[in-house]
């Protein structure tokens, strides 16, 4: 194939993601990062689509906590953490972490991507074996694929799946066996099993990994997360999860597991080894995001009031939802161009969403994930449903 002849067929593929309406775009927002927004060539406009589940992405004193650090620390580390990379701060907040989420210790990553990415293969080799739910995070799914051992897929949320790979994993012989799922699944807002999961686990005598990254900071007693919630925190062994999203949603991502696995990770895990360290203002904004969380019930209360109305309203409407007790509430609508189209007539409506399709998610099951915010009040949610109705019915979304 010729130099011209590749570029062609970029050309082509990128003209056939058009035709089919999976193009995604990105608007430029001009304002910080809020229940509300200034997105460009728009104006203001509510925000349904961010992560930022408790409100604190703009909150002064986390941004207090950042230019502390900054101005104490400097920018940049200009290192990975093993050569001259860490502060006493980066210890501090892993530190934090691990006590956050009942561990012995943590180990900061760029981003919980990267964590995923790393940790798997540093514990296990092809003589073991990987047992994912089948809707796992993709960056699960990459991380497993850097990793030699065998691969177990189960049916998403089936205990009776997951036994039946459990024991398939056995009469493959395999040494360590090892559950991994989301703890809440991020394109439904379905929250795993994780009790069930446990007692599976404990049956088989396999550990346990949970990705928490739609949880921490909100879900479960103090926002501690998924196996907080389900009173399993003491039985999963390692809990991956980010900082870029109820916690100030900024950047950084972690892996809290037993003091050896942690470990282990410091001298082996590639993502960690080869980038630089978070910046001092990651650190500090970071540390006082994680205290705010631990004080910020009235945060997670607002928050499950808000989703409650929006379930509500958006169901006796007559759309089709999937989730469960999540702030994820996705509006299912099948077809990627009819959910490109929604959205954007939201925006002109003054909602931003967004349209989730193929590849992000299985073909034919487009949908707009919305998210709730704790700072949305309840005239917002409700200028929100009023905005899809009016939309969905010009779409013959609805009746």
């Amino acid at each position: 194939m010729s130099r011209e002849t590749f570029y062609d067929k970029v050309d082509a593929t990128l003209d056939q993601i058009r035709d089919d309406g999976l193009w995604k775009t990105e608007r430029a927002i001009v304002s910080p990062q809020a229940g509300s927004v200034e997105v460009d060539g728009v104006g203001k406009v509510l925000n349904f689509c961010a992560n930022n589940y408790l409100g604190l992405a703009n909150h002064p004193d986390i941004i207090a906590g950042a230019n502390q650090a900054m101005a104490e620390n400097g920018y940049g580390m200009a290192s990975v953490r093993f050569i001259c990379g860490t502060l006493d701060i980066h210890r501090l907040l892993e530190q934090e972490i691990a006590s956050y989420v009942n561990t012995d210790d943590s180990i900061l990553f760029a981003a919980c991507f990267d964590a995923n990415g790393g940790v798997f293969e540093p514990l296990l080799g092809a003589e073991d074996a990987i047992i994912s739910d089948s809707l796992n995070h993709a960056s699960i799914i990459d991380g497993v694929r850097l990793c030699k051992a065998q691969r177990f897929r189960f049916e998403t949320r089936s205990m009776d799946d997951l036994r039946a790979q459990l024991v398939a994993a056995d009469a493959a012989g395999v040494n360590t066996k090892l559950i991994v799922t989301d703890g809440v699944f991020s394109m439904d807002g379905y929250v795993a099993d994780l009790a069930s999961i446990c007692t599976l686990a404990d049956e088989f005598d396999a550990l346990v990994m949970v990705d928490d990254c739609h949880a921490t900071g909100f879900i479960g007693p103090q926002g501690r997360g998924t196996p907080a919630l389900h009173g399993v925190a003491d039985r999963v062994d390692i809990v991956t999860s980010t900082l870029g999203k109820a916690l100030g949603g900024a950047m950084g991502g972690f892996v809290a597991a037993r003091q050896n696995i942690v470990d282990l990770l410091r001298q082996r895990a590639r993502p960690y080894l080869f980038s630089n360290a978070l910046s001092p203002a990651h650190v500090g904004g970071a540390r006082v995001a994680l205290s705010m969380a631990l004080e910020a019930d009235d945060r997670r209360a607002q928050l499950v009031s808000n989703a409650e109305r929006f379930r509500s309203a958006m169901t006796t409407a007559g759309f089709e939802l999937t989730g469960q007790s999540h702030p994820i509430i996705p509006v299912m609508l099948g077809d990627a161009k009819v959910a490109g189209d929604m959205a954007t007539q939201l925006i002109e409506h003054g909602v931003y969403v967004t349209a989730f399709s193929y590849p992000v998610v299985p073909m034919g099951l487009a949908r707009i994930r919305t998210q709730m915010n704790a700072s949305h009040t309840d005239a917002e949610i409700d200028r929100t449903v009023e905005a899809f109705v009016a939309v969905g019915r010009e779409l013959k979304v609805i009746g």
